[in-house]
Parts: C-alpha cells; sequence; structure tokens
C-alpha cells in the first residue's frame, strides 16, 4: 500500500475563535512527480483503477494526480484526455 500523502507531515497550533487551539497539518505542497507514461483515458476509466493498473495500487490514485497537476481533477477522466502515470 502506498504511504499517505500526508505521512510525516508537520503540524501548526491554530488558534479557535472560541480561545482552544486546534492541531492542524501544514498545507502540503507537492512537487510535480514525472510521467513515466502518458495515457489517453478512455470509457468509464476512473483514477483508482488507473492507480490500480499502473501503479498495482488504486490507493494510490494521488500520485496521479501529483503528476498532473495542470489537469483539471473534474475533467482528468473525461475519454480522450491525456494524463501522465509516474513509476511505480
Amino acid at each position: 500500500m502506498t504511504p499517505s500523502r500526508y505521512a510525516g507531515q508537520a503540524m501548526i497550533n491554530v488558534p479557535q475563535d472560541d480561545g482552544s487551539i486546534r492541531p492542524m497539518g501544514v498545507p502540503r505542497v507537492a512537487a510535480a512527480l514525472p510521467a513515466a507514461i502518458t495515457y489517453q483515458v478512455r470509457d468509464g476509466d476512473r483514477i483508482d483503477l488507473l492507480a490500480a493498473a499502473g501503479l498495482n495500487d488504486s490507493t494510490g490514485w494521488w500520485r496521479i494526480g501529483d503528476t498532473n497537476p495542470h489537469a483539471d481533477a473534474l475533467r482528468a477522466t473525461e475519454p480522450g484526455t491525456v494524463i501522465g502515470i509516474p513509476a511505480q
């Protein structure tokens, strides 16, 4: 299983309106992963299924997202869209 993209994330304490403190993760900044291959999306493709096929791990769907930071997440799986798939 792919480690969580939030594993090892730094935490900060954020003051709340009621005076309490809430620990929150520092916003994640991801460098684009290099694409090992490109793939033209076909009808019926889903990002988790592409991760299962290309990475052997459906929970690694976010790695495909990191490889395609320019892509519109709502349209990334529209048929005909070309996306990058990172190396395993």
